[in-house]
């Protein structure tokens, strides 16, 4: 147990704490595969893993993390330090995979399966990962084929798609989309292919390793890269865990049997990692997956599992919504959905209300601090629009974007943390892991405030703010007041060079099925809502709007396509 630093700045947040929550708790920085090895042992019969109706225990979840962990250190020489590659998608191998390297010793470097292979290489590379574990769905593998062939990963350990699924389900998988899966024996690399029920059957027990929670990394997560080369945040043992156990506190018992957690977002992200997948797994919990967002398999889910607590995304949260063939009753068992991972308007809010009795939280994290950093409650209502407070045993503070100076309740600055979620820095990369601190403090890039009774509300990042003649302008303003119109289903907003302000706001617009509406008639709606410097300077419609691999609304490839636009002209 970690003992938390009492000697407390002023902490407005904690008089707003529901019924239950201290924010001075005892923090459990005991390594996650411990604790959920702990969590097998105490009920081995109970469900830990539902996939598509195939269903692991936590018996038998237990014994594959340690015949797997045992065959990483005696087939593969996996040890404390070394650097293990993940490449799957949500499936029951996953968890075994991520549970097996930490009980192994070694590091867990996740991999987006839907990157691709030049941004793969960088990682993998990076990383110094000599083994990568990934599937034999040939979408999949070939990536990783690349990536043994081009030296940056030595060997592959190779999960057979169909042993994830229902008996029924792999026959059929097996006759119908055999094409799907990559020939093994064929490929120019077979020689450095491991199967991974292989491994399984070797059975062998791992050798013990002594963790030291708070200098040993757990995961070495890379950053998304949407502003730059990726960087890889050293999360330790203790960082995890001790994010684990704050979250487990705001939870008053909601990560606990009877409850069901559905992990449709990927377990590759650090949001799903943490809260989809260890949170409830270390409380013998039962975690339903979905490989993939789909509506219908979404909602297959409720229905089968009555499962009743769903992280989510706001454009997953939108498209529930907004879905005419959704109702309540299908979301009848749903208790509590948490979003992340970005904004949630007033609107998605408002239309998941709709459709859904469950409590609507919003969250917000990022990588470099294991993620979570506030939330609103879980249990009890909570402020409208404000990300909630801080989670126990978390500090944070705003400060003057220009003058690094804490600024006063209301006003606007950038929001900095501190807590024993925080990583110590970015792998070989001095000069970013300086710059990620100030005075001790993680920077965190987002603008906002702090009402009077602790709550957080952001406005936007710093690297998004359009500074339009001199005064700040903020997308997120913009596009809070474009989402209120009716017609409108996603927006994004970003900042162009303009001659006579510097910076001019411009609007991309996606809209609802069934509805029109002009570029003028839009402008005259907002400038009801907007001030003059705030307008953009141009409303441009489109079919869709580019996401990031998480369903994020993605502001980079707006910006290369309004550039490629502009320098046509």
């Amino acid at each position: 147990m970690a003992t938390l630093d009492t000697d407390a700045p002023l902490r407005p947040w904690i008089a707003s704490y529901p019924d239950g929550i201290v924010w001075d708790v005892q923090i459990d920085t005991r390594p996650v595969h411990e604790q959920v090895l702990a969590a097998c042992a105490r009920n081995p019969s109970a469900v830990a893993l539902d996939f598509l109706g195939h269903t692991t225990s936590f018996g038998d979840l237990a014994k594959k993390i340690i015949a797997f962990a045992g065959a990483l250190q005696h087939q593969f020489g996996v040890k404390k330090g070394s650097r293990v590659a993940l490449m799957l998608p949500n499936t029951p191998f996953y968890p075994i995979a991520y549970y097996g390297v930490l009980r192994a010793g070694g590091t867990v470097v996740n991999c987006n399966p839907l990157y691709t292979v030049h941004e793969l290489s960088h990682i993998t590379a990076n990383a110094g990962a000599d083994v990568m574990i990934t599937l034999d769905l040939q979408q999949i593998y070939e990536k990783a084929e690349k990536l043994v062939e081009a030296g940056h990963v030595k060997s592959l350990v190779v999960c057979h798609f169909p042993d994830a699924l229902p008996l029924v389900k792999k026959v059929l998988f097996s006759l119908a989309k055999r094409k799907d899966l990559a020939r093994l024996s064929a490929s120019p690399i077979a020689d450095r292919v491991a199967h991974f029920s292989a491994m399984i059957a070797r059975n062998e027990t791992p050798d013990a390793v002594v963790i030291d929670p708070h200098n040993d990394i757990a995961v070495q997560q890379y950053t998304g890269g949407t502003t730059g080369v990726p960087k890889g945040a050293l999360l330790s043992h203790a960082n995890i865990a001790a994010n684990m156990s704050q979250i487990d506190k705001w939870g008053c018992g909601l990560f606990y049997p009877p409850s069901k957690v559905v992990a449709v977002l990927p377990f590759f992200h650090i949001f799903a990692m943490t809260v989809c997948m260890n949170v409830p797994l270390c409380n013998g919990t039962q975690v339903v997956m979905l490989p993939r967002f789909e509506l219908k398999a979404l909602l297959n889910i409720f229905a089968r599992t009555r499962a009743n607590v769903l992280p989510a995304v706001p454009t997953l949260l939108n498209a529930i919504a907004r879905a005419d063939s959704v109702d309540t009753a299908q979301l009848a068992s749903l208790e509590v959905a948490i979003s992340g991972g970005a904004a949630l308007s007033d609107e998605i809010r408002a239309d998941f209300g709709k459709k859904s009795k469950a409590i609507l939280a919003e969250g917000y994290g990022l990588t470099e601090a294991s993620p979570v950093v506030c939330c609103a409650a879980l249990r009890v209502p909570s402020k409208p629009m404000s990300i909630g407070l801080p989670l126990p045993g978390t500090d944070i503070r705003f400060v003057d974007i220009d003058t690094g100076k804490p600024v006063g309740i209301g006003e606007n600055g950038e929001l900095q943390v501190k807590g024993p979620q925080v990583m110590s820095g970015y792998y070989g990369n001095e000069e970013a892991s300086r710059d990620a601190f100030m005075d001790g403090w993680l920077r965190t890039g987002d603008v906002g405030h702090m009402d009077e009774d602790g709550y957080v509300f952001l406005v936007d990042r710093i690297k998004d703010l359009i500074i339009c003649s001199g005064f700040n302008v903020y997308p997120r303003v913009i596009e809070e007041a474009l989402m209120a119109h009716e017609a409108v289903e996603e927006t994004n907003v970003i900042g162009v060079p303009d001659e006579y302000r510097g910076e001019a706001p411009v609007a991309f617009v996606k809209l609802k099925a069934g509805h029109t509406i002009g570029e003028e008639a839009l402008k005259k709606y907002l400038s009801e809502r907007l001030n003059k410097i705030e307008m953009p300077k141009q409303i441009i419609f489109k079919d869709a709007l580019p996401k990031t691999l998480i369903g994020k609304l993605s502001k980079k490839e707006l910006r290369e396509e309004y550039a490629q636009t502009r320098a046509k002209k």
